[in-house]
């Protein structure tokens, strides 16, 4: 059941479930390649659904058997606004364009699961960390193929996020041979929290997603926002105050702790009013 598309050939957004978007990136031809014309949309699409409120938990995957192969090098398509400005600006504005997909999902105010069902290449290795959740089915694999290229591995935050994903050793031995990372071992590593059969793929993430619905929206906010900063976060006292503030400001700002114990106490499912 879809509720219509940012851009109907190239992302598509459905509402799988109650309170879940799913975004599918549809060009499944270039296995989902990183061009502008599919960019842009993505973009806008994640923005759209950041803001709106009946949107609990997303969902991101690929049409056919790619999950989003990188740059697309046959087709990139146009990047907007770049009328007269020079070949040195455009590049600018390309990569700032593409940087601002990977901000947009890890500022969304929900959850993002990326339901990564075959080849996650380049940028699109990086769209799946840039993920709070990553499920891969059992086809899926990923590469920093910037260096099979004669290019850096390092690109969209990829250099960033992997090596705190699983470690700096294992991210740095995976981007500087440029080899493939299959799902079993993506699972091993702690890549992906779970790998399963294709078929099972968007089922297992709605499920996931399903059980974040049931949460407390501020809990969940809160819960993404410091993970998230964790990333930046100077020290250990720094990130313990912001989790302590986050943590305080939905307890006397709510009545979900009392809520959750009288759900346990009658033996039912707690009903979060916030």
């Amino acid at each position: 059941m879809s509720d219509g598309a940012i851009e109907p050939d190239f992302v598509t957004i459905e509402r799988p479930r109650p309170h879940v978007a799913l975004v599918t990136l549809n060009r499944p031809e270039r296995m989902n390649a990183m061009a502008f014309d599919v960019m842009v949309p993505l973009r806008e699409a994640l923005e759209a659904l950041s803001v709106d409120n009946d949107v609990r938990v997303v969902v991101l995957t690929g049409a056919g058997h790619g999950f989003c192969s990188g740059a697309d090098l046959e087709n990139p398509g146009r990047v907007p606004h770049i009328e007269g400005l020079t070949l040195s600006t455009i590049a600018m504005r390309s990569m700032e364009l593409l940087e601002k997909v990977i901000t947009a999902i890890r500022t969304m105010h929900q959850p993002v699961i990326a339901a990564v069902n075959g080849a996650a290449i380049g940028g699109g290795f990086c769209l799946a960390l840039a993920c709070d959740i990553r499920i891969a089915a059992e086809p899926a694999y990923f590469r920093a193929a910037g260096i099979n290229n004669g290019l850096t591995a390092s690109e969209l935050g990829l250099s960033f996020l992997l090596p705190r994903a699983i470690g700096s050793s294992r991210a740095a031995e995976i981007m500087l041979c440029g080899r493939d990372v299959d799902a079993a071992e993506a699972d091993r590593i702690g890549l992906v929290s779970q790998t399963v059969a294709t078929e099972r793929l968007l089922e297992t993430a709605y499920d996931v997603a399903e059980r974040i619905v049931g949460f407390s929206r501020p809990g969940i906010e809160l819960t993404k926002r410091t993970l998230t900063a964790s990333l930046d976060g100077g020290s250990l006292a720094a990130h313990m105050r912001e989790e302590g503030l986050a943590q305080l400001y939905v307890r006397l700002t709510t009545r979900n702790f009392e809520e959750a114990i009288a759900a346990r106490k009658d033996k039912r499912p707690p009903n979060f009013a916030d």
